[in-house]
């Protein structure tokens, strides 16, 4: 899983840079509307950001979602893209986050479940 891990974060990486430099520069669409939080930080809309996970590995995208969906049910927090994005490349990945994707792909719901009711919550949450 490892390796799929690493192969997901850097097929993201150069399709979100692609992604990006395409968007800015194509002559048919102009300039892209300023969204300053986004803009400012350099990064993608969430929905956008799944998109794209979805496009590479379908699997690592319901993974992402049920993460971020089980984050906001049992710590009252939602993710920003940002965070999502350093969960899925920071070292190995963020283990909860791996393990759901790993799940997601092998079709097992007892671990999905078994992985959500054991999701630590860290920074802000309510656990």
């Amino acid at each position: 899983m490892r390796s799929v891990s690493i192969l997901t974060a850097l097929l993201l990486g150069h399709a979100l840079a692609a992604g990006t430099a395409l968007a800015q520069t194509s002559p048919a669409f102009g300039p892209l509307s300023a969204v300053p939080s986004q803009e400012a930080s350099g990064d993608i809309p969430l929905a956008d950001y799944l998109g794209l996970l979805k496009q590479i590995a379908p699997a690592a995208e319901s993974g992402a979602r049920t993460y971020l969906a089980a984050l906001r049910l049992r710590c009252g927090r939602a993710l920003t893209t940002a965070e999502l994005r350093q969960a899925v490349s920071e070292g190995e990945g963020n283990p909860a986050l791996m393990g759901l994707i790993r799940a997601a792909h092998q079709k097992d719901s007892a671990a999905r479940d078994r992985l959500v009711a054991q999701l630590p919550c860290l920074r802000g949450g309510t656990r």
